[in-house]
C-alpha cells in the first residue's frame, strides 16, 4: 500500500478564505486562520469546496470498491481492460468479531496466519497462470481479467474538495472501517493535515 499527494490547489487555505471574503474589502488580508476556524465552528461548509486535492493510492481490488462508494469524489482507476495485472497484495488473517460485524480481531495463531499467507500466494499463482495463458492465446484483457482475485493490485486517483476530504477522513479513520482501508485513510489524513494545517487544527486532528 502506498499513498502520495499528486496535486493540490495552490495555497489552499488562503484560496478558500479569499473566496469566502467575496463581499469584503479585505480579501487579501493574510490573517485568515481565525476566520477559517470560525467557518468550521459555525458550519459554513461551502467555503471548503473551493480547494481540491488529488491523491494516488496503490492498493488492491478488495479495497478500491470501498473508495468508489464516495460518490462526490472523482476517480481514475487502473483499467484491467487495457493494462495487464502484474502483482497482488498480501493480507494478514484476523478473526471475525462475533459482536461487531464491522470489526476483526488480530489474535489468530501464527500458524494460521502463515497458512493464510501461503494460500494467498497459491491462489494468486493459479489465477495469474490462467490469466497469462488467456493473454498468450490472444484473449482480450477484458475477458482474461475474469479469473483475477480481489487481491490483485490496482492504482487509483482520488480527487475531491477540502469539504469532501474532511467527510471521507471522519468516516474512514473510524474503527468501523476495514483495517486495510483505515491504514490508507490514516496516511491520507497525514497528508491532509500538512496541506490544510489550520483546518486540521480546528478539527482537532
Amino acid at each position: 500500500m502506498t499513498v502520495k499527494l499528486i496535486s493540490i490547489t495552490p495555497d489552499p487555505e488562503r484560496t478558500m478564505i479569499y473566496i469566502a471574503r467575496v463581499t469584503s474589502d479585505w480579501q487579501d488580508n493574510p490573517n485568515y486562520a481565525g476566520l477559517l476556524k470560525s467557518c468550521i465552528r459555525n458550519g459554513h461548509s461551502s467555503v471548503f469546496e473551493h480547494a481540491h486535492m488529488t491523491i494516488e493510492v496503490s492498493t488492491s481490488r478488495m479495497i478500491s470498491p470501498q473508495m468508489l462508494r464516495h460518490w462526490s469524489f472523482r476517480f481514475q482507476e487502473f483499467s484491467q481492460r487495457y493494462g495487464e495485472a502484474v502483482s497482488f497484495v498480501m493480507y494478514e488473517a484476523r478473526r471475525q468479531d462475533t459482536k461487531n460485524r464491522q470489526n476483526s480481531i488480530d489474535d489468530m495463531p501464527e500458524e494460521i496466519k502463515a497458512e493464510w499467507r501461503h494460500r494467498q500466494q497459491a491462489n494468486w499463482e493459479v489465477a495469474k497462470a490462467n490469466y497469462d495463458w488467456a493473454i498468450s492465446v490472444g484473449m482480450a484483457k477484458e475477458c482474461a481479467r475474469a479469473v483475477l482475485p480481489l487481491q490483485t493490485s490496482t492504482r487509483i486517483y482520488m480527487t475531491a474538495n477540502c469539504r469532501d476530504w474532511m467527510a471521507y477522513l471522519r468516516q474512514r479513520t473510524d474503527e468501523s472501517t476495514q483495517l486495510e482501508h483505515r491504514v490508507i485513510a490514516d496516511e491520507i489524513g497525514r497528508i491532509f493535515c500538512k496541506q490544510f494545517p489550520t483546518v486540521a487544527e480546528a478539527l482537532g486532528w
